[in-house]
């Protein structure tokens, strides 16, 4: 199964609390932390929610 490297580039001050929790259950929550998951559908689709806040690099 293909690994991406997700970081959090932006803050999550004043965002919907959706965004917060999901930025949450990715296992992130500050600036600058990076977390390497398994590209499922389910974390495609929470990284397409908080896209303007992480960056995504494919392994």
């Amino acid at each position: 199964m293909a690994k991406v490297v997700i970081t959090q580039k932006r803050s999550i001050i004043k965002r919907p609390k959706d965004q917060k929790l999901t930025i949450q259950a990715l296992g992130l929550g500050r600036i600058n932390k990076s977390v390497e998951k398994d590209l499922t559908p389910q974390i495609e689709g929470m990284i397409n929610k908080v896209a303007h806040l992480v960056s995504v690099e494919k392994k």
